[in-house]
């Protein structure tokens, strides 16, 4: 199928990734331009965003990078009427930032634990409370917020935080989409397994706890974890966010899609 999002407005907050390679939200903002969605890249790295549009734009797409730090609300209601300035509406809304900070309850520090809220909870607040009333004026809208399955499983990784934000972003998905499935605007999430994304790669913490230090052995380690035999990549996420914010979907709405390879129907 081609076309699946022509004519539509794609707002992706955390468009660019950490280093090189696809990150979730960077693979999300290509397949979206690939299936016609004019999209609106924003990342709290302004050359991130920007590579982003440049790899839609030599494939022929229509984007714009915008720089947002998503803790901060002013930041985001900026972002989402900079996109609405811009594209002049808002139909798909990819929240995609997340960090983690390694660390149980008993070890991680205060600031550490606001941190995390502030960017994987309060930001996909802030940028649904800006965008729901222009979905709403416009008609309708879908928005797809980036969890884990770490909101549902301990995956032997001790961050406290990461669990937590999670968790509370998937029920913050479910409620909103009652509050406002009767104004068409869809409310879903993605749980994203054991993924190979730069993020990943890049956090020291979690090659630490998976093998000590060793990133290639991190790989092996989770790929061993998962049933099929092996890591997904940000393409996987990307294309279950497409059928997500595309019609194909019109009657979804407030459900946790696990893309796991079928990890999390493990007992261990």
């Amino acid at each position: 199928m081609a076309d699946r999002l022509k004519d539509k407005v794609a707002l992706v907050v955390g468009a660019g990734s950490i280093g090189p390679g696809w990150g979730n939200g960077k693979a999300a903002a290509v397949a979206f331009a690939r299936e016609g969605a004019r999209v609106f890249c924003a990342d709290i790295n302004q050359a991130a965003a920007e590579e982003t549009v440049d790899l839609i734009r030599a494939e022929g797409g229509e984007a714009t990078a915008h720089c947002c730090d998503v803790s901060k609300g002013a930041d985001v209601a900026a972002m989402v009427e900079a996109c609405r300035s811009t594209y002049d509406r808002l139909d798909i809304l990819d929240n995609n930032v997340g960090i983690a900070e390694v660390g149980g309850v008993v070890d991680v520090s205060e600031s550490d634990w606001d941190r995390v809220f502030a960017v994987n909870l309060k930001g996909a607040f802030f940028a649904m409370k800006h965008a729901i009333p222009l979905m709403v004026r416009q008609g309708g809208g879908s928005i797809i917020n980036i969890s884990s399955i770490a909101s549902i499983r301990y995956t032997g990784v001790p961050y406290a935080t990461y669990y937590a934000t999670k968790a509370a972003l998937n029920h913050l998905t479910r409620t909103t989409a009652v509050e406002y499935a009767s104004r068409k605007v869809r409310v879903n999430a993605i749980l994203p397994g054991l993924m190979k994304t730069p993020m990943v790669e890049k956090s020291a913490g979690l090659a630490e706890s998976y093998a000590g230090g060793d990133v290639e052995e991190m790989w092996r380690v989770r790929d061993r974890q998962v049933p099929m035999g092996f890591g997904g990549d940000a393409w996987d996420i990307a294309w279950a966010a497409v059928y997500l914010a595309s019609d194909e979907s019109r009657y979804v709405t407030g459900i946790l899609l696990a893309v796991d390879g079928g990890l999390t129907l493990k007992y261990v």
